[in-house]
């Protein structure tokens, strides 16, 4: 019984279709390179008009809180790099 459903469905499959040959494939390459090239164009249209824009006074904050980040983090390394130097100063003799 179970040999009768392997012979149906192999009864049932569609024969293979021809392979294209090597010119029909170069020239499918070229007829969909154009096609191919702008896709991911379209698509990064698509994704930005979906994209919610800060307004001006927005970017102004956002710009003016990473600026006072990267001075404070400027200050805080730069304390440490200082810090160390002069441990590694009182550990070591001068020679």
């Amino acid at each position: 019984m179970a040999d009768d459903k392997v012979v149906k469905e192999v009864k049932n499959t569609p024969a293979k279709a021809a392979k294209p040959s090597f010119l029909q494939r170069v020239g499918r390459f070229f007829q969909t390179l154009p096609q191919r090239i702008s896709r991911p164009f379209i698509n990064m249209w698509r994704e930005l008009r979906k994209v919610t824009w800060p307004s001006k006074q927005d970017a102004v904050n956002y710009t003016v809180i990473v600026l006072v980040f990267m001075v404070g983090m400027g200050l805080i390394i730069g304390l440490l790099d200082l810090g160390a130097t002069a441990l590694v100063q009182l550990i070591l003799p001068k020679a």
